[in-house]
């Protein structure tokens, strides 16, 4: 295949491309800078700007690009980056969306990411891809995300959304950003510790992406985390066994309020129990479905 890749530079981008790569596909990379290859199609979503023609040929499509939501404890949601995180996912989505639906020869198949945050917080409820939709404001940004794909949709053209879980990598994210704090030995649960953490291993949501790419039963919302999600007193003690180092130090939810705002509770508190329920039912198998193993070989532990 040919797969044209937005957001190929970050987290999930890099892994995929390479995994991509080695399988004997060929990755087309949208970019905002001066192509460097033909293998590199420039865009702008601001601008609303991107040469279709370029495009041509393509056979599968997965769109990983946006503001990033939060990327460390000075990353504050002013309005201003609220609407950054809005606005690149419902620009860069319809734009690309449109691009493909418009080919004299479009894709097939076109996975566009969302997230979890789709449910809002729903305490100890199991969420399949059926459960309402949550009423804060990331619930709001992943509608408005999925939306924007409509253009292809009504192309004909297969569309997936993975709504990602908390995807674990010592590179980046929630354990990457946290493993520091936790290699000293000043590492806790947040809050109660009763919320729900729905986590996956980065190799799941490769290997995820490219099983909804590969398999034609796979359309709309297919939610990417372990099936075996934990609440995040569980995630925290297993994290503290394999770095083998006490978990005492708790972060109570006033203080995480204090210190992240409106982050806190979106991402931190709020308990998402998400069962991967389409995965499951088109024949999808977890390479790390347990956190111990998941976490041992992201640790090299």
């Amino acid at each position: 295949m040919d797969v044209l890749v937005s957001g190929a530079t970050g987290l999930i981008g890099t892994a995929l491309s390479a995994e991509l790569a080695d399988g004997g596909h060929r990755v087309v990379k949208l970019s905002r800078s001066r192509p460097s290859s033909e293998d590199t199609v420039r865009w702008d979503p601001d601008r609303g700007s991107l040469d279709a023609s370029r495009l041509e040929g393509v056979s599968a499509v997965v769109h990983l690009a946006g503001e990033i939501i939060f990327s460390g404890p000075t990353d504050r949601w002013t309005q201003a980056k609220k609407q950054r995180i809005m606005e690149s996912r419902r620009k860069g989505t319809r734009l690309l969306s449109e691009a493909v639906a418009g080919l004299s020869d479009p894709p097939r198949v076109m996975v566009s990411a969302s997230g979890i945050n789709y449910y809002g917080d729903h305490g100890n409820e199991l969420l399949t891809e059926e459960s309402t939709t949550g009423s804060d404001f990331l619930a709001g940004v992943c509608r408005e995300w999925e939306a924007a794909a409509d253009p292809a949709r009504e192309a004909g053209i297969r569309v997936a959304h993975t709504r990602f879980g908390i995807v674990l990598s010592p590179k980046g994210g929630a354990l990457g950003n946290t493993l520091p704090i936790f290699k000293l030995g000043l590492g806790g649960k947040i809050g109660s510790g009763h919320q729900y953490w729905s986590w996956v291993a980065l190799d799941d949501v490769v290997g995820a992406i490219i099983h909804s790419l590969t398999n034609e039963t796979v359309t709309g919302p297919v939610n990417v985390g372990s099936p075996n999600p934990l609440t995040n007193a569980e995630y925290t003690k297993v994290l503290g066994k394999v770095l083998n180092r006490p978990t005492l130090f708790p972060l109570p939810a006033p203080a995480a309020r204090l210190m992240l705002g409106e982050v806190a509770d979106a991402l931190l508190l709020a308990s998402q129990r998400m069962e991967p329920a389409k995965l499951k039912e088109t024949g999808y198998q977890f390479r790390y479905p347990e956190l111990e193993s998941a976490l041992r070989h992201l640790l090299g532990r």
